[in-house]
């Protein structure tokens, strides 16, 4: 069903291992700059010695210091990623009908530490060791909830979890809380920290990971040497603001979200099928929900995790939307990384930056391609172009697929 009302980006929030604002993270994908380092390993035999972490955050201005001792991580990340973009939207300077102000903000996995923290603690020593922030400061919708108490906003207030398609999935269905009338702004986006000891040790049980010990040439999508992804945190939150709504404040439009889809693999909990066909189901949703043609859209920002599979079935996919004319293609997972519930959230801001600023970001690492991955990935240098529209793509395991179509205004 295509949007009743149109709906448009007025503010931006990042946290990342590029950066902790918008303006560091995406200059450092632009410039090519991976934020891969070397990281303690989280027990005596992992493997696993890279990953994307979140450095030099000054919670303070955004936390008060009895929350960030009961939050998880990732409520914190999303909370202050939340904050960022409501302020970058200077939407506290005029009034609203807090009625029509919701949010809707996930996670792909959700209280990891807390989880391992507080089952230590009922272990080693008793169940009165467990802290009563322990459930409530670890469960997905609790960034909603927080932001919502924070400024008083009563409208549409939940949480989606869809693995690596979460912040998609949230943005999407925020909205089209808007176009439908629901609210008139939605705060929205996915925040993750899964890189605990558990995280990783899951990760590297399933063989997911890249096990390269090289932190910088690790993530390498479409490239023929790509052993799996590299796993990160962050978090990535957007500002949703029914148009008129949003000129009648005077509020500065970054994009418009134009279109949306969805769909499932139905095939297999954690592979995509050969031919990435409920990828291609998601893209053609999003295009024929935007309204446009294939050829309309200038820019994919892809999943591009650097996996084996998902890469083939994600390029395979594109020919089958695109056919002879996909147009370019990066994956800036090639320099973050992998932020799962995150990761969706904070491609699309990228998208839109990518729309503002006229720039392609790069692919980098991508030095030998694979013979079967023979698209135009941009790689290793960033690109202008002129761009009206983008598309960003989201797949998670349980087969989940979300696309987001964004458009110059």
């Amino acid at each position: 069903m295509q949007l009743q009302r149109r709906v448009v980006v007025t503010g931006l929030g990042i946290l990342s291992p590029s950066g902790n604002s918008v303006s560091e993270a995406w200059s450092a994908c632009v410039a090519g700059k991976s934020a891969i380092t070397k990281i303690e390993p989280s027990f005596n035999d992992s493997p696993i010695t890279i990953g994307g972490r979140i450095h030099n955050l000054n919670s303070d201005e955004y936390l008060d210091p009895k929350d960030k001792r009961r939050l998880d991580p990732f409520v914190q990340y999303g909370v202050i990623a939340a904050e960022q973009a409501i302020l970058d939207s200077r939407l506290l300077e005029s009034d609203h009908d807090k009625g029509l102000v919701g949010v809707n903000f996930g996670s792909g996995i959700g209280g990891l530490s807390s989880i391992e923290n507080n089952h230590l603690n009922l272990q080693n020593q008793s169940y009165k060791k467990v802290s009563p922030f322990f459930v409530p400061g670890s469960i997905v919708n609790m960034i909603s909830g927080l932001v919502s108490m924070k400024h008083g906003f009563m409208g549409p207030n939940y949480s989606m979890v869809t693995a690596c398609s979460t912040g998609n999935h949230c943005i999407g269905s925020a909205a089209r809380s808007i176009a439908y009338g629901e609210a008139n702004i939605m705060i929205a986006g996915g925040a993750e920290a899964a890189s605990s000891p558990l995280g990783i040790a899951g990760f590297i049980a399933s063989r997911a990971l890249s096990t390269n010990s090289n932190p910088e040439e690790a993530s390498r999508p479409w490239d023929k040497h790509r052993d799996g992804f590299v796993l990160s945190d962050g978090a990535g939150a957007v500002v949703l603001e029914e148009y008129e709504h949003a000129k009648k404040r005077n509020a500065n439009i970054y994009a418009e979200v134009i279109g949306y889809g969805m769909s499932s693999d139905a095939y297999h909990m954690t592979a995509p099928p050969e031919d990435g066909r409920g990828a291609a189901l998601a893209m053609k949703n999003a295009i024929k929900d935007a309204n446009i043609s294939p050829a309309d859209i200038h820019y994919i920002n892809a999943h591009g995790t650097s996996t084996p599979l998902g890469d083939i079935a994600e390029t395979r996919a594109i020919k089958t939307v695109f056919g002879d004319n996909a147009p370019a293609i990066s994956s800036t997972k090639s320099m973050i990384g992998h932020t799962l519930g995150a990761a969706g959230a904070i491609e699309s801001i990228f998208s839109i930056m990518s729309i503002q600023d006229g720039i392609i970001p790069p692919t980098i690492n991508l030095h030998e391609p694979d013979p079967e991955c023979d698209l135009d990935y941009t790689p290793n240098t960033a690109r202008d172009a002129k761009i009206q529209i983008a598309m960003n793509n989201s797949f998670g395991f349980g087969g989940t697929n979300s696309s987001l179509v964004f458009s110059k205004i």
